[in-house]
């Protein structure tokens, strides 16, 4: 941590000196001493990171002086400091902003060092949060991450505008590794909510039995395990956004508390009977085709309607055109910054190679196979020979034939369960997808025999 400069407002000069002193002891504390409320409110210009204030100066009263400090900036840390034991007073000083109110006694010192310890380890924290939230929000920018110039995306880029603008729910459609997480944290991160929680509910990776405690929480003792009350992923987004990522594979039971929950702007806690209120803005995204799946019972119709709301489908990279050699460059341009190495370049039969190939991985699927071209790049140029499709043998005939997304998944899938030898967390990784998803497949008879 940095210096922390305090002040000490503090009219007794040996009560002064002796908190001071106190507080000097630790080196990274900057202290400066002021007899009054007038000589304190002349310095704020200085920056002080927090300020203890006695609450019975001769120039102003203690709640007047605090509603000063909060007047010149409210993220001030201010710690009352008060000869008098009265709990209505500290009471009505708390709910006014006050960090602490502490009383002069014995065991004041400790305290107060205590005090002074917490509140400076939660502006640093607060201060790296909101760092954090403002690199985030360069970061989902949509000139960063988000790369195309084909009208397939500039009609996305002009949906996800009109998203930003308002609170409307959003449903985002596509294949595996479009990008559907990474659309709605731009959607998030540029609206006026950008500095609320985004919170992300992978509803695919939860088992069935847990996944209403994982949505709205729930109370202690409500089952076998809940030694403990938990917040839901609703309240923890209140006031921000809601990802629900793979919402196809929410069980019909679970779509219908949703929908009660939706409709209402209400929760109860699993085992509670407390309504609460959520202010929580709802993006979700499927792989599946969600309309099909009301024609075929898998959905229900009321949902569907609820959470429609301003639909946004993302191509597959293979409808994008000239976009593959776009994606490309950048993923090279970003893998030599990340890496420290020279800039590379991709030579003809490099890019040949890249567009004839259709990326059923989709964006993540490209972004793999020019980082591993950039490690096995012997100079500054990307060979042909060092693109590689591992998936290549595997997936020409699969391509050849006219299935279903679902369909396309599963003989993927199968191909490297059997290419590993069954080795579910090897296959997880090298497709990155969930192991529940796999387990999944294969209990329903999805996947085929290896």
């Amino acid at each position: 941590m940095n210096t922390c400069k305090i002040f000490v407002v503090e009219d007794d000069p040996i009560y002064a000196k002796v908190i001071s002193y106190h507080l000097s002891q630790n080196p990274d504390y900057e202290i400066e001493v002021y007899e009054n409320m007038r000589s304190c409110l002349k310095n704020l210009h200085k920056s002080p990171n927090l300020i203890t204030l006695d609450y019975s100066l001769p120039d102003m009263s203690g709640s007047a002086a605090l509603k000063m400090i909060q007047e010149y900036n409210s993220d001030i840390p201010v710690i009352i400091i008060s000869g008098q034991n009265d709990i209505s007073t500290a009471v009505e000083l708390l709910k006014d902003g006050a960090y602490d109110y502490i009383v002069k006694d014995d065991g004041a010192k400790n305290r107060l060092w205590n005090t002074v310890k917490n509140a400076r380890e939660k502006n640093s924290l607060k201060q790296e949060v909101e760092i954090l939230r403002e690199e985030i929000g360069q970061k989902y920018t949509f000139s960063k991450g988000i790369i195309g110039t084909s009208s397939a995306m500039k009609r996305v880029f002009s949906k996800m505008e009109k998203a930003i603008k308002t609170n409307i729910i959003v449903s985002i459609s596509g294949e595996t590794g479009t990008g559907k997480e990474l659309v709605a944290k731009a959607i998030h991160y540029n609206s006026k909510s950008s500095k609320k929680p985004f919170v992300v509910v992978n509803v695919s990776a939860i088992p069935e039995d847990l996944i209403e405690s994982e949505m709205f929480g729930h109370e202690k003792g409500s089952f076998t395990g809940a030694d403990k009350r938990r917040i839901g992923k609703f309240e923890l987004a209140e006031g921000g956004t809601l990802f629900l990522d793979e919402i196809g594979e929410m069980s019909l039971s679970m779509q219908a508390k949703l929908l009660r929950v939706v409709q209402e702007r209400e929760l109860n806690r699993v085992g509670g009977n407390e309504v609460i209120k959520i202010n929580t803005r709802i993006v979700i995204a499927t792989h599946r085709n969600l309309l099909e799946e009301v024609r075929n019972g898998n959905f229900r119709e009321d949902l569907y309607y609820r959470l429609l709301g301003l639909p946004i489908e993302l191509p597959p990279l293979r409808d994008r055109g000239n976009d593959k050699m776009v994606l490309a460059k950048y993923f090279i341009t970003e893998f030599y910054k990340e890496n420290d190495i020279p800039n590379l370049s991709l030579s003809k039969e490099a890019q040949n190679k890249i567009m004839d190939y259709p990326f059923p991985g989709n964006v993540r699927e490209m972004k793999a196979v020019i980082e591993l071209a950039a490690v096995l790049a012997d100079g500054n140029i990307i060979e042909g020979k060092d693109i590689s499709f591992n998936s290549t043998n595997q997936l020409s005939d699969i391509l050849n034939g006219e299935m279903t997304l679902e369909e396309y998944n599963a003989r993927i899938i199968s191909s490297y369960l059997k290419k590993f030898d069954g080795n579910i967390t090897m296959v997880s990784k090298k497709l990155s997808i969930g192991k529940s998803t796999i387990y999944r497949m294969k209990k329903n008879g999805t996947l085929k025999n290896n």
